[in-house]
Parts: structure tokens; sequence; C-alpha cells
């Protein structure tokens, strides 16, 4: 009890460095809509560029002038790169779109730093004044520390003052209402976006470099990146909307993670509930929460489209991806089945995405953590060479996604992803490393019959068949109707007497079930799995490709998961060619980064393409025929070089023109008008409604 006044001040100083990044994540999504999952990497990043140019072991500059440039210059550039080149490229997707894009981008972020510019190695994160500290009841306290705390303070009256006192900020705060209307006022919009994620942007660099020593005492990605994404819970408690709010929540999360130090048992069991504080309040958070009213308004046009898949064409699927994957393992070495198998089950975890996110249009980012759950009860509760293992895993799995999500059905968009983030991290830290789950490995034995990896491969392609076809036997039941009807409008839907709390829970409870099978896949796999596998983090590159290849489509699931396992084995297949690997290692994080000039997914735009031309190219048949038959002289000529005017005068029109280009795509010309009204045997006198009144 002594120490408590000192660990009240440590747990202040971190707080003060969760509000500075939450209020950075709060300026992006008040002013432009777009919650930024890249933030914690942006600052990792910017943590890292100014390592290299602070340090002697980097470039030497004093750290003064390396934090001035660092925070004034290449911070604000690359927030405004990526609102230029990534984000402003969004208008019109849908919020599962945009969230990904911001997935890919934080995946990419980590990929380069890690693979690229600054591979592992021992980098010293060093504070500022380190020789200056001093003791509180036992607990020494830094001038860094109190750095911190003097910063968040001047962040939050400055943000104040910018935001609600200057013509800036309160065009700032306009542009994500309505674009238009502030460009009319005499605003820019666009100027205004690049502003605001620059701004967002040196925030993020700022609690990145003032973090960096505290979290740990050299530079790591992935501690330094979860350490910003902590402070999503301090965004929640301001509601994504209110700074004053948003900085207390970073003082409580702060002060309750150092508390936790002071008054929770040191067990093993509880090892790792501290750095899990955060996550647990943002949980809470988000359960207490006001529900969040269905709106009426008009439906939004998207420029995203639902493909409708058959049961044929599912099967047709089914039986080609069989006899291609038997053909490959046959001419194929042992580790290429295995990635080929690999595949396979991240096949199968983006197809549980496809009934969730595609149909339903809900979020979720813990699809590993079902999966886990799964592959736990497969080994444990039954013997896995039982094939009722699947069964009961799929039940188990099913239902834990059930309760998982009765507490976050009264959420939707963002706050739904962040509350099953939230229910991942927690399983990650608090769950799967005990013992008695997943801490110490465990072994999934094969179904009989499977011992050898071309048969299992087989038989993966064979399971992602059978699940793809349950999928589509949904949608184009009752029940995918539903589905689709509660993505389009939540608000006609309960005025038309759906009860969509259940439907969620349904959605919720099938998706975790196909994510529990293909846990049980990945184990049967490997020789053995443990809790790293089934981290929340690797939860991400499956909504990822599943939205690049179309989340709406089964096909985009295995484009999706075939794509996912294809970018490391040819990362490692051209190992020797310079540059190829590192950017096949980033190809997920390209993919999505790209969604915004193409949110419908490949799978959807190429059978959109495919069908596009078979119906130009059935219609130049008709055209063709019709022109046949035509005698000679009757005003028509085909091709390019045909004349503008037939002997007599007559305007001659091409049949093979497109008749739906004609009037919608572009205007009518003259001359179009007047080879339709020559067409049709009309006058001027007959289209003159006042000569005929």
């Amino acid at each position: 009890m002594e120490n408590l006044s000192g660990f009240l001040i440590l747990g202040i100083a971190t707080g003060s460095l969760y509000a500075i990044a939450a209020s950075g994540l709060v300026v992006t999504y008040t002013t432009s809509g777009i919650f930024n999952f890249a933030h914690g990497a942006t600052g990792m990043v910017m943590a890292y560029i100014y390592w290299q140019i602070t340090d002697p072991e980097g470039w030497g500059v004093h750290p003064i002038l390396g934090l001035v440039v660092v925070l004034f210059i290449v911070a604000p550039l690359f927030g405004a790169l990526v609102e230029r080149v990534i984000m402003r490229g969004l208008q019109d997707t849908s919020l599962v779109t945009k969230l990904v894009v911001t997935i890919g981008l934080m995946v990419g972020l980590r990929e380069l730093v890690n693979q690229v510019l600054w591979p592992p190695a021992v980098r010293p994160a060093a504070k500022f004044f380190p020789g200056d500290r001093w003791t509180l009841s036992g607990v020494s306290v830094t001038a860094h520390d109190l750095i911190g705390i003097a910063v968040a303070i001047l962040v939050a009256a400055g943000l104040y003052l910018l935001l609600y006192k200057t013509r800036i900020g309160v065009s700032m705060r306009a542009v994500v209402d309505d674009r238009e209307l502030v460009r009319l006022n005499g605003g820019r919009p666009n100027r205004l976006s690049m502003f605001s994620w620059g701004l967002g942007a040196s925030l993020a660099a700022l609690a990145g470099i003032l973090a960096a020593p505290i979290v740990q005492s050299t530079l790591q990605v992935d501690p330094l990146t979860i350490f910003v994404i902590n402070a999503y819970a301090a965004a929640v408690i301001g509601r994504l909307q209110s700074l004053p709010w948003t900085f207390a929540g970073g003082i409580i999360i702060g002060v309750a993670q150092n508390l936790a130090v002071v008054y929770l048992p040191q067990t093993e069991a509880l090892t790792g509930l501290r750095p899990s504080v955060p996550t647990i309040l943002l949980f809470i958070t988000l359960l207490v929460l006001p529900q969040t009213r269905l709106r009426t308004h008009s439906l939004q046009r998207l420029r995203e489209s639902v493909p409708h898949s058959t049961l044929q064409g599912t099967l047709l699927m089914t039986a080609v991806l069989m006899a291609a994957v038997a053909l490959v393992a046959q001419v194929s070495d042992a580790r290429m089945v295995l990635d080929l198998s690999r595949a396979l089950v991240l096949c199968i975890m983006i197809l549980s995405l496809v009934p969730l996110t595609g149909f339903a249009g809900q979020i979720s980012l813990a699809q590993w953590t079902f999966g886990g759950i799964g592959v736990w009860v497969a080994a444990t509760w039954i013997s896995s060479s039982n094939p009722l293992s699947l069964v009961l895993a799929a039940l188990v799995a099913g239902a834990v996604g059930a309760v998982v999500a009765l507490p976050a059905l009264r959420l939707q968009g963002i706050y739904l992803a962040l509350a099953t983030m939230a229910f991942a991290v927690l399983m990650d830290n608090l769950v799967f490393k005990q013992e008695w789950m997943l801490g110490s490995s465990i072994v999934v034995d094969r179904l009989p019959g499977l011992e050898n990896d071309k048969v299992f491969a087989i038989f993966l392609a064979l399971m992602f068949g059978l699940l793809a076809l349950f999928v589509v036997w949904l949608r184009r039941g009752p029940f995918g109707r539903r589905l689709q009807a509660m993505k389009d409008s939540p608000a006609a839907c309960a005025t038309l007497g759906l009860d969509l709390t259940r439907t969620k829970l349904e959605a919720f409870a099938i998706s975790a079930a196909i994510a529990g099978i293909g846990g049980v896949m990945l184990g049967m796999l490997k020789p053995s799995v443990g809790p790293n596998d089934f981290l929340m983090f690797n939860s991400l590159p499956l909504l990822l490709m599943g939205v690049v290849g179309g989340i709406t489509a089964v096909g985009g699931a295995l484009f999706g998961g075939l794509l996912l396992g294809a970018f490391p084995v040819l990362a490692r297949v051209l190992a020797d060619v310079p540059v190829l690997p590192e950017l096949f290692l980033l190809g997920p994080a390209l993919a999505g980064i790209s969604l915004g000039r193409n949110p419908n997914g490949a799978v959807n735009e190429i059978t959109r393409s495919f069908r596009d031309r078979n119906e130009a190219r059935r219609r130049r048949k008709e055209l063709r025929e019709v022109a046949d038959v035509r005698p000679e002289g009757d005003g028509v000529a085909i091709g390019p070089e045909a004349p503008a005017h037939a002997g007599d005068g007559r305007v001659l029109i091409d049949p093979l023109d497109e008749p739906e280009w004609l009037g919608i795509d572009r205007p009518f010309t003259q001359r179009e008008v007047q080879a339709l009204n020559e067409a049709l045997d009309l006058k001027e006198s007959d289209l003159d409604v006042t000569a005929r009144s």
C-alpha cells in the first residue's frame, strides 16, 4: 500500500501515452469516418524511423532534432500520402471494405519493418533524459514519465482549440458529415482530409516514440503495435468523438493496468491478466455502450455487388478442385503437398466468414480463436480419430460463438469488430496459454485412412466443397434471404417483424462452427498445435484475403485462401531473386490496400467480366442475324469504315453498336437521334406534343 502513490503516477504516465495515441485515432475517425486499424502500426514505424535518425548505430542526429523531423515532416507526409493514395478511393464502399483496407495497411507496415527495412535485431529504445529520476513511495519515476504527462496535457488543449475554436477544425468535422456541402460552402474537403490524416499520423508517432522505451528496453514490432492498439479502449470510452472522455479513458486504462501489479496475485494462471487490462476495459465499455438506434435513412449507393451462386456451379467447382488437388499432389514433393494442404485449411477458415461477413454484413476478428476452441475439443474431449470429433468441435465452437455474440448483438459496425477482437486477445492472453488448454501444445490424430499427406490434401478439398455447398444452400434459402435483407437495411427488417437478434445469433454460430472445423483440420495437418497458431493477429489476414477474393461468394473464399497460402511459398521458392521474396510477403497487404479500386473482390469481378462479355457476344450475334436478313440498300452499314449516309441521304447506324450505351452511358448524338427517328418512321411533327394537342 505504501507504493500506491508511486504506481498511480506511473499509471497516469502510461495512461497519458494511451490518451495521445487514442486522440490521433479520434481525429482521423471524426474527420473521415474511417476507423484506422493501422494507427498502431503507424506509431510503430515512426518509432523505428526515430531510432534510425537518432541512434549512434543509425544516423546519429540529436534526439530533439530527430523528434522534430519525425513529428513535423515524416509523419504528416506519411499520413497525407495514405489519405491521398489509399483512403480517398474508399468513397461509396462498405464498412467492411474500409476496415479491411486499414487492416491491410497494418499488416503491410508490420511486414515492411520485419522483413525489409529493419529485420529483427537488438535496437535499444532510449528514454528522454535517462539520468533524471526520482523515487516516490519506493517507485522510481523518470523524467520521461513526466514528459509524457505534460505532452498529453498540451495535446489535449491543442486539439480542443483546433477542432472547436478554429475554422479549419469546424471544416474538418464537417467533412465526414457532408463532403459535398463543405465543397459548396467554399471548403476543400480533400485538403482537409489530408491534413487530418497527417495530424493523426503525427499523434501516433508521438505516442510510439514515447512508448517505445516503456514497452520494452529494445524496439520490437508486435509489442509496440499492441501498445497503441490498447489505446482503442480509450477511444471507445470517448465514443470515437469526445476528446475529453478519450483522455480520461486513457488515464483510467493506465492507472488500472499499473494497479493490477499491486493488487493482483502473482500466480502463473494470472500472468496474462495485467497486459489484458486494456482489452478487458474495452470489452466492458462496448457492453455498456447505449444500443445503436436503427436508422431509416435512404440506402447508400455502393460500388459493390453480390453474386448469385448456384448449387450446380458449386458442385462443379468442388469436382474441379478435387481433381486439381489430386493432380498437383501426385506430381509434387512432400513439402509442396503440405503447403497445398495449408492453403486449403485457409480456404475453409475464410469460408467461415462468408455467411457472417459476406451475407449478414457482420465483422469478426476472432475466427482463429474459434478454430483453437474446435481443435482443443477434438483433441481432449474425444479421440480426434473418431469422425464424431468434427461434429463435436463444430457444435462447441458454434455454441461459444453464440455466447460471444450474445453481448455483442446490440453492437454493429466497428464496435462489433472491436468486440470480437477484444475476445480474441483475451483468449490469447488468459486461456490458450494455460497448460490445460493449448499451453503445452496438443497433438491431433487424423481420421482413419487419411494418414497419407496426399490423401489428406484431397480430403481437405472435399471438406471445403461440402462446406461450400452448405453455405450456398443457406444463401439460396429463406435464412440466406434474411441475412441479405438484414445487411441491406436492418431498420426495414425490424419494421417487417424480422427477429434481428436471432438472425445475428444464428449467423455467428454457423460461422464459428465452420471455423471450429477449420481449426481441427489445421491440427490434423501439423504435428502439434499451440497458442501461437491461433493468435488474434492470425485472423486479420483471413478477413483481408476473404474480401480481396470476394467475401460474398464461396469462390472468393477459395481464391483468397489459395492466394494467402501461395504468397509465403513463392517467397521461399524465389528466395535467391532480389526484391521478389519481400514483395510476395507484402502481397496480402498490397492486395488489401488496392480494394478501394475494386471493392467487389477478384472472383466477383472476373465472373462479371465473363458474364458481360458473353452477353455482349450474344447481342452482337443477334444483331448480325438481323443485319443479314435486311435487304440491300436498306440503310444499314456495318463496321467503322461504313459511310455515314446512304446514297439517298438517309443516316446509317451500325447494328454492332451496344444498344445500352446510347442514352445511358453517354447522351444521344444528333446523328443517332436522326437514325432512330428514321428507323421508327417518326417525323418531327409526331414528336411535337404541342402540335398534336
